[in-house]
């Protein structure tokens, strides 16, 4: 039986407070992108968090109208590949195939585009873009034919509790070479079984900087306590 291999670590003092993600995300096959194996991905658009991160990757995909600035700010401060999002709910159509043009330009790894972006858009984006495009699914209505026939290469699984169930029915139809990126939920219990259902890599959601602010001020205040 093989040993579990022993990994040395060197840290910094002033960069302790690390954003990590759960350790079973290292249990993913990955996906290689552009020569980068990739299994987990931040999904946040917080500098400060995505400078302080140990993911392989960020997800830079918000509920507001893809902006290049804030493209931009991201892709200047992040330490590792970063897939952006570029529409395809309310922005669609020639502005998110210009915005998917402007972000490969700028640097990023991939484009992400929402459940509702039409099969001619992915394609139209498709012929002008280089690097992939990841179609994000939200339920077993998606049409996933549509999209991979269209020119996503990724399929991005987003179906909140249903997750797990959607991966596994994805990856008994299209097989083992479909590179599928799914969110892992909240426990280490549910990234297993997201990839175990047949995920390549996990998306994880990281605590708030107001969320870790607030366990830092705690410990300031404990220390002022034992004085």
């Amino acid at each position: 039986m093989d040993k579990e291999k022993y990994i040395p670590e060197v840290k910094s003092k002033l960069r302790t407070r690390m954003v990590e993600v759960p350790s079973a995300i290292y249990r993913a096959s990955g996906i290689k992108i552009l020569g980068t194996r990739i299994k987990s991905l931040l999904f946040t658009t917080d500098v400060a968090i995505i400078k302080n991160s140990n993911a392989h990757s960020i997800i830079a995909v918000y509920p507001f109208t893809p902006q290049l600035s804030i493209t931009q700010a991201i892709l200047e401060v992040a330490p590792v590949p970063v897939f952006v999002g570029v529409g395809g709910g309310l922005t669609t159509g020639k502005r998110a195939i210009s915005i998917a043009l402007q972000a490969e330009l700028m640097g990023a790894y991939g484009v992400v585009v929402n459940a509702p972006t039409a099969n001619d858009v992915i394609a139209k984006m498709s012929e002008r873009i280089d690097i992939p495009i990841i179609a994000t699914v939200v339920s077993e209505c998606d049409d996933f034919d549509g999209k991979l026939k269209a020119g996503a290469s990724i399929l991005n699984v987003s179906g909140g509790p249903k997750t797990t169930a959607l991966v596994k029915m994805i990856r008994e139809k299209y097989g083992k070479e479909l590179p599928i990126i799914a969110t892992g939920g909240p426990t280490e219990e549910s990234i297993l079984a997201t990839i175990e259902a047949g995920a390549n890599a996990i998306t994880y959601t990281p605590p708030t900087s107001a969320e870790i602010f607030s366990g830092v001020m705690e410990k300031y205040r404990d220390d002022m306590r034992k004085k």
